[in-house]
Protein backbone atom coordinates (compact mmCIF):
# COMPACT_ATOMS: atom_id res chain seq x y z
CA UNK A 1 0.00 0.00 0.00
CA UNK A 2 1.46 3.37 -0.96
CA UNK A 3 1.10 6.83 0.57
CA UNK A 4 -1.97 7.50 -1.56
CA UNK A 5 -3.74 4.54 -0.03
CA UNK A 6 -2.74 5.76 3.45
CA UNK A 7 -4.26 9.14 2.79
CA UNK A 8 -7.47 7.54 1.61
CA UNK A 9 -7.71 5.20 4.59
CA UNK A 10 -6.87 7.64 7.36
CA UNK A 11 -9.79 10.09 6.81
CA UNK A 12 -12.19 7.18 6.57
CA UNK A 13 -11.05 5.75 9.86
CA UNK A 14 -11.00 9.14 11.56
CA UNK A 15 -14.45 9.84 10.22
CA UNK A 16 -15.65 6.70 11.91
CA UNK A 17 -14.03 7.80 15.12
CA UNK A 18 -15.17 11.44 15.23
CA UNK A 19 -18.87 11.10 16.13
CA UNK A 20 -18.33 8.49 18.78
CA UNK A 21 -18.59 9.30 22.51
CA UNK A 22 -15.39 9.21 24.49
CA UNK A 23 -16.87 8.57 27.89
CA UNK A 24 -15.70 5.61 29.90
CA UNK A 25 -19.24 4.20 29.92
CA UNK A 26 -19.16 3.84 26.09
CA UNK A 27 -15.77 2.14 25.97
CA UNK A 28 -16.13 -1.59 25.23
CA UNK A 29 -12.62 -2.55 26.36
CA UNK A 30 -13.42 -6.24 26.29
CA UNK A 31 -14.61 -5.99 22.66
CA UNK A 32 -11.46 -4.15 21.70
CA UNK A 33 -9.35 -6.81 23.36
CA UNK A 34 -11.25 -9.55 21.53
CA UNK A 35 -10.90 -7.74 18.18
CA UNK A 36 -7.26 -6.83 18.57
CA UNK A 37 -6.14 -10.23 19.77
CA UNK A 38 -7.95 -12.45 17.24
CA UNK A 39 -5.76 -15.51 16.63
CA UNK A 40 -7.04 -16.48 13.17
CA UNK A 41 -6.25 -14.10 10.26
CA UNK A 42 -9.20 -13.68 7.86
CA UNK A 43 -8.17 -14.13 4.21
CA UNK A 44 -11.59 -14.15 2.57
CA UNK A 45 -14.75 -12.22 3.26
CA UNK A 46 -16.66 -15.47 3.03
CA UNK A 47 -15.20 -16.42 6.42
CA UNK A 48 -17.52 -13.89 8.05
CA UNK A 49 -20.77 -15.69 8.73
CA UNK A 50 -22.76 -12.49 9.23
CA UNK A 51 -21.66 -10.64 6.04
CA UNK A 52 -23.76 -11.04 2.89
CA UNK A 53 -23.14 -9.80 -0.71
CA UNK A 54 -26.29 -7.70 -0.39
CA UNK A 55 -24.80 -5.60 2.41
CA UNK A 56 -24.11 -2.03 1.28
CA UNK A 57 -20.48 -2.09 2.49
CA UNK A 58 -19.73 -5.59 1.17
CA UNK A 59 -17.29 -4.47 -1.55
CA UNK A 60 -15.39 -2.09 0.72
CA UNK A 61 -15.00 -4.77 3.41
CA UNK A 62 -13.95 -7.29 0.76
CA UNK A 63 -11.13 -4.98 -0.36
CA UNK A 64 -9.86 -4.52 3.21
CA UNK A 65 -9.91 -8.28 3.85
CA UNK A 66 -8.68 -9.77 0.58
CA UNK A 67 -6.51 -7.00 -0.86
CA UNK A 68 -4.95 -5.45 2.24
CA UNK A 69 -5.40 -8.23 4.85
CA UNK A 70 -5.97 -5.83 7.77
CA UNK A 71 -9.41 -6.91 9.07
CA UNK A 72 -9.47 -9.82 11.52
CA UNK A 73 -13.01 -9.78 12.87
CA UNK A 74 -14.02 -11.53 16.07
CA UNK A 75 -12.95 -14.97 17.30
CA UNK A 76 -16.45 -16.35 16.76
CA UNK A 77 -16.14 -15.83 12.98
CA UNK A 78 -18.33 -12.74 12.78
CA UNK A 79 -17.69 -9.18 11.77
CA UNK A 80 -20.69 -7.66 13.56
CA UNK A 81 -21.02 -4.88 11.03
CA UNK A 82 -24.21 -3.47 12.55
CA UNK A 83 -22.70 -3.10 16.00
CA UNK A 84 -21.73 0.42 17.15
CA UNK A 85 -17.98 1.05 17.00
CA UNK A 86 -16.08 2.77 19.80
CA UNK A 87 -13.07 4.98 19.24
CA UNK A 88 -10.85 2.26 20.67
CA UNK A 89 -12.17 -0.30 18.15
CA UNK A 90 -11.59 2.18 15.34
CA UNK A 91 -8.06 2.75 16.60
CA UNK A 92 -7.44 -1.01 16.61
CA UNK A 93 -8.70 -1.30 12.98
CA UNK A 94 -6.62 1.65 11.84
CA UNK A 95 -3.52 0.34 13.62
CA UNK A 96 -3.85 -3.07 11.93
CA UNK A 97 -4.11 -1.49 8.48
CA UNK A 98 -1.21 0.91 9.10
CA UNK A 99 0.93 -2.05 10.22
CA UNK A 100 0.24 -3.71 6.85
CA UNK A 101 1.13 -0.49 5.03
CA UNK A 102 4.40 -0.30 6.93
CA UNK A 103 5.22 -3.92 6.06
CA UNK A 104 4.58 -3.33 2.33
CA UNK A 105 6.58 -0.10 2.34
CA UNK A 106 9.54 -1.74 4.07
CA UNK A 107 9.48 -4.66 1.64
CA UNK A 108 9.32 -2.29 -1.33
CA UNK A 109 12.27 -0.28 -0.02
CA UNK A 110 14.24 -3.46 0.50
CA UNK A 111 13.54 -4.64 -3.07
CA UNK A 112 14.41 -1.24 -4.55
CA UNK A 113 17.70 -1.27 -2.64
CA UNK A 114 18.49 -4.82 -3.75
CA UNK A 115 17.78 -4.11 -7.44
CA UNK A 116 19.10 -0.55 -7.46
CA UNK A 117 21.68 -1.20 -10.20
CA UNK A 118 19.22 -3.05 -12.43
CA UNK A 119 16.60 -0.33 -12.05
CA UNK A 120 19.19 2.31 -12.95
CA UNK A 121 20.13 0.36 -16.10
CA UNK A 122 16.48 0.02 -17.12
CA UNK A 123 15.87 3.70 -16.55
CA UNK A 124 18.85 4.53 -18.73
CA UNK A 125 17.57 2.28 -21.50
CA UNK A 126 14.11 3.83 -21.36
CA UNK A 127 15.60 7.32 -21.48
CA UNK A 128 17.74 6.25 -24.46
CA UNK A 129 14.76 4.80 -26.32
CA UNK A 130 12.76 7.95 -25.72
CA UNK A 131 15.61 10.03 -27.13
CA UNK A 132 15.93 7.80 -30.22
CA UNK A 133 12.18 7.87 -30.84
CA UNK A 134 12.25 11.63 -30.56
CA UNK A 135 15.09 11.81 -33.10
CA UNK A 136 13.26 9.53 -35.52
CA UNK A 137 10.05 11.53 -35.24
CA UNK A 138 11.96 14.75 -35.85
CA UNK A 139 13.77 13.42 -38.92
CA UNK A 140 11.32 10.94 -40.44
CA UNK A 141 10.52 11.26 -44.13
CA UNK A 142 6.77 11.19 -43.63
CA UNK A 143 4.23 10.09 -41.07
CA UNK A 144 2.04 8.59 -43.79
CA UNK A 145 4.52 7.14 -46.32
CA UNK A 146 6.71 4.03 -46.33
CA UNK A 147 9.53 3.33 -48.77
CA UNK A 148 9.99 -0.21 -50.10
CA UNK A 149 12.64 -1.06 -52.63
CA UNK A 150 13.93 -3.94 -54.70
CA UNK A 151 16.66 -4.35 -57.25
CA UNK A 152 17.35 -7.29 -59.57
CA UNK A 153 20.77 -7.96 -61.07
CA UNK A 154 20.97 -10.39 -63.99
CA UNK A 155 24.09 -11.85 -65.59
CA UNK A 156 23.65 -14.29 -68.46
CA UNK A 157 23.51 -14.92 -72.17
CA UNK A 158 21.92 -16.78 -75.08
CA UNK A 159 22.96 -19.57 -77.41
CA UNK A 160 21.17 -20.10 -80.75
CA UNK A 161 20.76 -23.07 -83.03
CA UNK A 162 19.29 -23.63 -86.48
CA UNK A 163 20.31 -23.54 -90.11
CA UNK A 164 20.25 -21.21 -93.11
CA UNK A 165 22.41 -18.69 -91.26
CA UNK A 166 19.72 -17.60 -88.82
CA UNK A 167 21.61 -18.78 -85.71
CA UNK A 168 24.67 -16.80 -86.79
CA UNK A 169 22.59 -13.64 -87.22
CA UNK A 170 20.89 -14.16 -83.87
CA UNK A 171 24.23 -14.78 -82.16
CA UNK A 172 25.63 -11.61 -83.67
CA UNK A 173 22.63 -9.60 -82.45
CA UNK A 174 22.07 -11.11 -79.00
CA UNK A 175 24.70 -13.75 -78.28
CA UNK A 176 26.89 -11.87 -75.84
CA UNK A 177 26.96 -12.23 -72.07
CA UNK A 178 25.46 -9.20 -70.35
CA UNK A 179 25.08 -7.79 -66.84
CA UNK A 180 21.94 -5.71 -66.32
CA UNK A 181 19.74 -4.39 -63.54
CA UNK A 182 16.19 -3.40 -62.71
CA UNK A 183 15.48 -1.03 -59.79
CA UNK A 184 12.06 -0.36 -58.25
CA UNK A 185 11.28 2.08 -55.43
CA UNK A 186 7.73 2.10 -54.05
CA UNK A 187 6.46 5.02 -51.98
CA UNK A 188 3.28 3.67 -50.34
CA UNK A 189 1.15 6.30 -48.63
CA UNK A 190 -1.94 5.74 -46.51
CA UNK A 191 -4.07 8.55 -45.09
CA UNK A 192 -6.70 6.42 -43.33
CA UNK A 193 -4.98 3.05 -42.85
CA UNK A 194 -7.27 1.45 -45.42
CA UNK A 195 -6.33 3.38 -48.57
CA UNK A 196 -3.15 3.28 -50.70
CA UNK A 197 -1.44 5.93 -52.79
CA UNK A 198 1.39 4.21 -54.65
CA UNK A 199 4.20 5.97 -56.44
CA UNK A 200 6.75 3.69 -58.11
CA UNK A 201 10.06 4.90 -59.49
CA UNK A 202 11.76 2.48 -61.84
CA UNK A 203 15.00 2.36 -63.81
CA UNK A 204 16.91 -0.29 -65.75
CA UNK A 205 19.27 -0.92 -68.65
CA UNK A 206 17.95 -4.02 -70.48
CA UNK A 207 17.29 -2.25 -73.79
CA UNK A 208 20.37 -3.59 -75.56
CA UNK A 209 20.81 -6.81 -73.59
CA UNK A 210 20.17 -10.32 -74.83
CA UNK A 211 17.04 -10.42 -72.68
CA UNK A 212 15.28 -7.40 -74.16
CA UNK A 213 14.31 -6.21 -77.63
CA UNK A 214 17.80 -6.03 -79.09
CA UNK A 215 17.05 -8.39 -81.93
CA UNK A 216 13.23 -8.30 -82.27
CA UNK A 217 13.44 -5.51 -84.86
CA UNK A 218 15.88 -7.53 -86.95
CA UNK A 219 13.36 -10.17 -87.99
CA UNK A 220 13.67 -12.31 -84.88
CA UNK A 221 11.47 -12.24 -81.75
CA UNK A 222 11.60 -11.16 -78.12
CA UNK A 223 10.25 -14.25 -76.39
CA UNK A 224 13.42 -14.49 -74.29
CA UNK A 225 12.60 -11.18 -72.56
CA UNK A 226 12.70 -11.36 -68.76
CA UNK A 227 10.00 -10.03 -66.46
CA UNK A 228 12.63 -7.81 -64.84
CA UNK A 229 14.07 -6.84 -68.23
CA UNK A 230 13.13 -3.18 -68.02
CA UNK A 231 14.33 0.03 -69.61
CA UNK A 232 12.59 3.38 -69.89
CA UNK A 233 11.89 4.55 -73.46
CA UNK A 234 14.19 7.57 -73.04
CA UNK A 235 17.17 5.28 -72.56
CA UNK A 236 19.17 3.23 -70.10
CA UNK A 237 19.55 4.35 -66.47
CA UNK A 238 16.66 6.79 -66.77
CA UNK A 239 14.25 6.98 -63.85
CA UNK A 240 10.57 6.74 -64.76
CA UNK A 241 7.32 7.22 -62.86
CA UNK A 242 6.21 3.65 -63.45
CA UNK A 243 3.15 3.70 -61.17
CA UNK A 244 0.96 6.44 -59.78
CA UNK A 245 -2.47 5.39 -58.57
CA UNK A 246 -4.82 5.65 -55.60
CA UNK A 247 -6.81 2.77 -54.13
CA UNK A 248 -9.47 2.90 -51.42
CA UNK A 249 -12.47 0.90 -50.13
CA UNK A 250 -15.84 2.05 -51.39
CA UNK A 251 -18.85 0.70 -49.56
CA UNK A 252 -19.31 -2.89 -48.42
CA UNK A 253 -16.83 -5.17 -50.21
CA UNK A 254 -15.99 -2.71 -53.01
CA UNK A 255 -12.56 -1.27 -53.81
CA UNK A 256 -11.83 1.52 -56.30
CA UNK A 257 -8.47 2.02 -58.02
CA UNK A 258 -7.50 4.75 -60.45
CA UNK A 259 -4.65 6.92 -61.60
CA UNK A 260 -2.62 8.29 -64.51
CA UNK A 261 -0.11 5.40 -64.29
CA UNK A 262 -1.96 2.25 -63.30
CA UNK A 263 -1.60 -1.27 -64.68
CA UNK A 264 -4.43 -3.62 -65.51
CA UNK A 265 -3.49 -6.19 -62.85
CA UNK A 266 -3.30 -3.48 -60.15
CA UNK A 267 -7.10 -3.32 -60.43
CA UNK A 268 -7.90 -7.04 -60.12
CA UNK A 269 -9.24 -8.49 -56.88
CA UNK A 270 -7.16 -11.66 -57.35
CA UNK A 271 -4.33 -13.03 -59.45
CA UNK A 272 -5.16 -16.58 -60.62
CA UNK A 273 -1.68 -18.09 -60.40
CA UNK A 274 0.74 -19.21 -57.70
CA UNK A 275 3.60 -19.33 -60.21
CA UNK A 276 6.30 -18.12 -60.12
CA UNK A 277 7.88 -17.43 -56.73
CA UNK A 278 10.74 -15.86 -58.68
CA UNK A 279 10.16 -14.58 -62.22
CA UNK A 280 12.35 -15.54 -65.17
CA UNK A 281 10.78 -15.38 -68.67
CA UNK A 282 8.15 -12.66 -68.97
CA UNK A 283 5.87 -14.90 -71.03
CA UNK A 284 5.19 -17.09 -67.96
CA UNK A 285 3.92 -14.19 -65.83
CA UNK A 286 0.50 -13.70 -67.50
CA UNK A 287 -1.41 -16.61 -65.88
CA UNK A 288 -1.31 -18.37 -69.25
CA UNK A 289 -3.41 -15.74 -71.02
CA UNK A 290 -1.41 -12.64 -72.07
CA UNK A 291 -4.28 -11.46 -74.25
CA UNK A 292 -6.75 -11.34 -71.37
CA UNK A 293 -4.13 -10.31 -68.81
CA UNK A 294 -2.25 -7.90 -71.04
CA UNK A 295 -0.96 -5.81 -68.07
CA UNK A 296 -1.71 -2.70 -70.10
CA UNK A 297 -0.15 0.31 -68.34
CA UNK A 298 -1.44 3.88 -68.56
CA UNK A 299 -4.27 6.08 -67.38
CA UNK A 300 -7.30 4.21 -66.12
CA UNK A 301 -9.67 3.20 -63.35
CA UNK A 302 -11.30 0.07 -62.03
CA UNK A 303 -13.64 -1.32 -59.41
CA UNK A 304 -13.79 -4.72 -57.76
CA UNK A 305 -16.16 -6.47 -55.37
CA UNK A 306 -15.00 -9.25 -53.05
CA UNK A 307 -16.81 -11.44 -50.51
CA UNK A 308 -16.22 -14.92 -49.08
CA UNK A 309 -13.51 -15.62 -51.67
CA UNK A 310 -15.64 -14.65 -54.67
CA UNK A 311 -14.76 -11.54 -56.64
CA UNK A 312 -15.79 -9.50 -59.66
CA UNK A 313 -13.38 -6.97 -61.19
CA UNK A 314 -13.80 -4.46 -64.02
CA UNK A 315 -11.30 -1.90 -65.29
CA UNK A 316 -10.25 0.27 -68.23
CA UNK A 317 -6.72 1.34 -69.18
CA UNK A 318 -5.42 3.47 -72.04
CA UNK A 319 -1.64 3.36 -72.44
CA UNK A 320 -1.69 6.70 -74.32
CA UNK A 321 -4.30 8.42 -72.15
CA UNK A 322 -2.00 11.45 -71.86
CA UNK A 323 -2.33 12.21 -75.60
CA UNK A 324 -5.08 14.66 -76.50
CA UNK A 325 -5.30 13.80 -80.21
CA UNK A 326 -8.50 11.72 -80.47
CA UNK A 327 -8.24 10.24 -83.96
CA UNK A 328 -5.86 9.08 -86.66
CA UNK A 329 -5.33 10.07 -90.29
CA UNK A 330 -4.77 6.61 -91.72
CA UNK A 331 -4.89 2.96 -90.75
CA UNK A 332 -1.84 2.17 -88.66
CA UNK A 333 -1.23 5.77 -87.54
CA UNK A 334 -1.31 5.58 -83.77
CA UNK A 335 0.18 9.01 -83.12
CA UNK A 336 -2.95 10.03 -81.20
CA UNK A 337 -4.41 8.72 -77.99
CA UNK A 338 -6.80 9.69 -75.23
CA UNK A 339 -9.49 7.84 -73.31
CA UNK A 340 -12.28 6.04 -75.20
CA UNK A 341 -11.01 7.42 -78.54
CA UNK A 342 -10.17 5.76 -81.87
CA UNK A 343 -6.46 6.13 -81.21
CA UNK A 344 -6.51 4.91 -77.63
CA UNK A 345 -4.36 1.82 -77.13
CA UNK A 346 -6.85 0.57 -74.60
CA UNK A 347 -8.05 -2.52 -72.78
CA UNK A 348 -11.37 -3.10 -71.02
CA UNK A 349 -11.28 -6.09 -68.68
CA UNK A 350 -13.83 -8.04 -66.66
CA UNK A 351 -12.75 -10.86 -64.34
CA UNK A 352 -14.80 -13.36 -62.34
CA UNK A 353 -12.79 -15.23 -59.73
CA UNK A 354 -12.70 -17.31 -56.60
CA UNK A 355 -9.76 -17.61 -54.20
CA UNK A 356 -9.83 -20.22 -51.44
CA UNK A 357 -7.27 -20.93 -48.75
CA UNK A 358 -4.93 -22.81 -51.09
CA UNK A 359 -6.55 -22.75 -54.53
CA UNK A 360 -8.21 -20.33 -56.88
CA UNK A 361 -9.59 -19.93 -60.37
CA UNK A 362 -10.68 -17.06 -62.60
CA UNK A 363 -12.16 -16.31 -65.98
CA UNK A 364 -11.20 -13.05 -67.67
CA UNK A 365 -12.37 -11.22 -70.77
CA UNK A 366 -10.53 -8.25 -72.27
CA UNK A 367 -11.65 -6.11 -75.20
CA UNK A 368 -8.62 -4.43 -76.72
CA UNK A 369 -7.95 -2.01 -79.53
CA UNK A 370 -4.85 -0.83 -81.34
CA UNK A 371 -2.68 -3.71 -80.21
CA UNK A 372 -3.09 -3.43 -76.43
CA UNK A 373 -3.75 -7.17 -76.21
CA UNK A 374 -0.39 -8.19 -77.68
CA UNK A 375 2.02 -5.53 -76.49
CA UNK A 376 2.17 -6.61 -72.86
CA UNK A 377 3.32 -4.54 -69.91
CA UNK A 378 6.58 -3.38 -71.50
CA UNK A 379 5.49 -2.80 -75.09
CA UNK A 380 8.20 -0.29 -75.92
CA UNK A 381 10.90 -2.72 -74.80
CA UNK A 382 9.63 -6.19 -75.57
CA UNK A 383 7.48 -5.68 -78.65
CA UNK A 384 5.08 -8.30 -77.32
CA UNK A 385 5.15 -11.85 -76.04
CA UNK A 386 4.11 -13.76 -79.14
CA UNK A 387 5.56 -15.40 -82.23
CA UNK A 388 6.81 -13.19 -85.03
CA UNK A 389 3.75 -13.79 -87.23
CA UNK A 390 1.43 -12.58 -84.48
CA UNK A 391 3.63 -9.53 -83.96
CA UNK A 392 3.78 -8.72 -87.69
CA UNK A 393 0.00 -8.91 -87.92
CA UNK A 394 -0.72 -6.81 -84.86
CA UNK A 395 2.25 -4.61 -84.08
CA UNK A 396 0.91 -1.68 -86.07
CA UNK A 397 -2.66 -2.83 -86.39
CA UNK A 398 -5.52 -0.52 -85.45
CA UNK A 399 -8.11 -3.24 -85.13
CA UNK A 400 -9.85 -4.69 -82.12
CA UNK A 401 -9.60 -8.05 -80.43
CA UNK A 402 -11.61 -10.16 -78.01
CA UNK A 403 -9.40 -11.99 -75.53
CA UNK A 404 -10.39 -14.76 -73.13
CA UNK A 405 -8.46 -16.37 -70.31
CA UNK A 406 -9.16 -19.30 -67.99
CA UNK A 407 -6.62 -19.83 -65.21
CA UNK A 408 -6.37 -21.79 -61.96
CA UNK A 409 -3.88 -22.76 -59.29
CA UNK A 410 -3.54 -25.13 -56.33
CA UNK A 411 -0.94 -25.19 -53.56
CA UNK A 412 -0.33 -27.91 -50.97
CA UNK A 413 -0.97 -26.79 -47.41
CA UNK A 414 2.45 -28.05 -46.33
CA UNK A 415 5.70 -28.07 -48.25
CA UNK A 416 7.09 -31.39 -49.45
CA UNK A 417 7.40 -33.51 -52.56
CA UNK A 418 4.10 -32.26 -54.01
CA UNK A 419 4.47 -28.94 -55.86
CA UNK A 420 2.00 -26.14 -56.34
CA UNK A 421 0.43 -26.28 -59.79
CA UNK A 422 -0.68 -23.31 -61.88
CA UNK A 423 -2.19 -23.51 -65.34
CA UNK A 424 -3.80 -21.16 -67.81
CA UNK A 425 -5.19 -21.03 -71.33
CA UNK A 426 -5.92 -18.01 -73.49
CA UNK A 427 -7.69 -17.41 -76.78
CA UNK A 428 -7.90 -14.26 -78.90
CA UNK A 429 -9.99 -13.39 -81.93
CA UNK A 430 -8.97 -10.42 -84.09
CA UNK A 431 -10.67 -8.01 -86.43
CA UNK A 432 -8.74 -9.22 -89.48
CA UNK A 433 -9.76 -6.27 -91.65
CA UNK A 434 -7.65 -3.94 -89.55
CA UNK A 435 -4.59 -6.07 -88.87
CA UNK A 436 -1.52 -5.04 -90.79
CA UNK A 437 -1.70 -7.88 -93.30
CA UNK A 438 -5.50 -8.16 -93.20
CA UNK A 439 -5.40 -11.91 -92.57
CA UNK A 440 -4.90 -12.96 -88.93
CA UNK A 441 -8.17 -14.00 -87.23
CA UNK A 442 -7.28 -16.02 -84.12
CA UNK A 443 -4.46 -16.98 -81.75
CA UNK A 444 -4.08 -18.92 -78.54
CA UNK A 445 -1.58 -19.81 -75.81
CA UNK A 446 -1.24 -21.93 -72.65
CA UNK A 447 1.15 -22.78 -69.85
CA UNK A 448 1.64 -25.04 -66.81
CA UNK A 449 3.90 -24.00 -63.95
CA UNK A 450 5.04 -26.01 -60.93
CA UNK A 451 7.07 -24.98 -57.93
CA UNK A 452 8.27 -26.64 -54.76
CA UNK A 453 8.47 -24.58 -51.58
CA UNK A 454 11.32 -25.32 -49.13
CA UNK A 455 13.05 -27.40 -51.80
CA UNK A 456 16.05 -29.23 -50.25
CA UNK A 457 16.53 -26.37 -47.78
CA UNK A 458 13.86 -24.45 -45.85
CA UNK A 459 13.21 -21.09 -47.51
CA UNK A 460 14.49 -22.11 -50.95
CA UNK A 461 12.24 -22.73 -53.96
CA UNK A 462 12.42 -24.85 -57.11
CA UNK A 463 10.29 -24.20 -60.17
CA UNK A 464 9.67 -25.02 -63.81
CA UNK A 465 7.16 -24.07 -66.47
CA UNK A 466 6.26 -25.17 -69.99
CA UNK A 467 3.86 -23.68 -72.48
CA UNK A 468 3.26 -22.22 -75.91
CA UNK A 469 3.54 -18.45 -76.25
CA UNK A 470 0.82 -16.69 -78.26
CA UNK A 471 0.76 -18.22 -81.75
CA UNK A 472 -1.58 -17.74 -84.71
CA UNK A 473 -4.15 -20.52 -85.13
CA UNK A 474 -6.34 -19.13 -87.92
CA UNK A 475 -5.87 -16.74 -90.86
CA UNK A 476 -7.61 -15.90 -94.11
CA UNK A 477 -4.63 -17.22 -96.05
CA UNK A 478 -4.74 -20.65 -94.35
CA UNK A 479 -3.68 -22.34 -91.14
CA UNK A 480 -0.09 -21.39 -90.32
CA UNK A 481 2.40 -23.68 -88.58
CA UNK A 482 3.14 -21.02 -86.02
CA UNK A 483 3.43 -22.88 -82.72
CA UNK A 484 6.54 -23.21 -80.61
CA UNK A 485 7.33 -24.24 -77.05
CA UNK A 486 8.95 -22.44 -74.15
CA UNK A 487 10.50 -24.03 -71.04
CA UNK A 488 12.19 -22.60 -67.97
CA UNK A 489 13.82 -24.14 -64.89
CA UNK A 490 15.13 -22.26 -61.85
CA UNK A 491 16.22 -22.71 -58.24
CA UNK A 492 16.00 -19.87 -55.75
CA UNK A 493 18.55 -19.72 -52.90
CA UNK A 494 17.14 -17.58 -50.09
CA UNK A 495 20.46 -16.32 -48.70
CA UNK A 496 18.92 -13.98 -46.10
CA UNK A 497 15.49 -12.49 -45.52
CA UNK A 498 16.38 -9.75 -48.00
CA UNK A 499 18.77 -11.39 -50.48
CA UNK A 500 18.19 -14.29 -52.88
CA UNK A 501 20.19 -15.79 -55.74
CA UNK A 502 18.43 -17.65 -58.56
CA UNK A 503 20.25 -19.56 -61.30
CA UNK A 504 17.96 -20.36 -64.24
CA UNK A 505 17.92 -21.83 -67.74
CA UNK A 506 15.32 -21.64 -70.49
CA UNK A 507 14.68 -22.99 -73.98
CA UNK A 508 12.59 -21.72 -76.92
CA UNK A 509 11.97 -24.36 -79.58
CA UNK A 510 10.75 -22.06 -82.35
CA UNK A 511 10.59 -18.36 -81.34
CA UNK A 512 9.96 -17.28 -84.96
CA UNK A 513 6.94 -19.55 -85.45
CA UNK A 514 5.72 -19.77 -89.06
CA UNK A 515 8.41 -17.33 -90.17
CA UNK A 516 11.01 -19.68 -88.72
CA UNK A 517 9.72 -22.52 -90.90
CA UNK A 518 9.82 -20.30 -94.00
CA UNK A 519 13.38 -19.18 -93.28
CA UNK A 520 14.39 -22.80 -92.71
CA UNK A 521 13.16 -23.69 -96.20
CA UNK A 522 10.53 -26.04 -94.83
CA UNK A 523 13.16 -28.12 -93.02
CA UNK A 524 12.10 -28.37 -89.38
CA UNK A 525 15.64 -29.12 -88.23
CA UNK A 526 16.78 -25.71 -89.50
CA UNK A 527 14.36 -23.55 -87.48
CA UNK A 528 15.90 -21.09 -85.06
CA UNK A 529 16.13 -22.26 -81.44
CA UNK A 530 17.16 -20.32 -78.34
CA UNK A 531 18.82 -21.66 -75.19
CA UNK A 532 19.61 -19.23 -72.37
CA UNK A 533 21.17 -19.25 -68.94
CA UNK A 534 21.41 -16.61 -66.24
CA UNK A 535 21.98 -15.85 -62.57
CA UNK A 536 19.55 -13.43 -60.99
CA UNK A 537 20.32 -11.76 -57.66
CA UNK A 538 17.51 -10.02 -55.80
CA UNK A 539 17.87 -7.42 -53.03
CA UNK A 540 14.79 -6.22 -51.14
CA UNK A 541 14.91 -3.37 -48.70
Amino acid sequence: MNLFHKLLLAPAALGLMAPMAASAADMNLAGVKQYASADEQVTSISQFSDVQPTDWAYQALSNLVERYGCVAGYPNGTFQGKKAMTRFEAAALLNACLDRVTEVTDQLKKLMKEFEKELAILKGRVDGLEARVGTLEANQFSTTTKLKGSTYWVMGGNSFGGGNGRSEIASWLAGGTTFNYDLRLDLDTSFTGKDLLRTRLRAGNFGASGFGSAYSSEGLAALNALEVGYQETNGANTVEINRLFYQFPLGNGFTFTGGPRVRQDDMLAMWPSAYPADTILDVFTYAGAPGAYSKNLGGGAGLWWQKDGFSVSANYVSSNADNGQPGYTMVGDLSGGGIMTQSATSSTTVQLGYAGSNWGTAFAYTYSQNGASIYGSNADLYGGNATLLALIALFSGTGTSNNYGLSAYWSPKTSGYVPSISAGWGYSSYDAANTLDGGITAAQNWYVGMQWADAFVKGNSLGMAVGQPTFVTAANFGTPDDAGYAWEWWYKFQVTDHISVTPAIFYLSNPLGQVGHLLAGGNGSNVLTNFGGLIKTTFKF
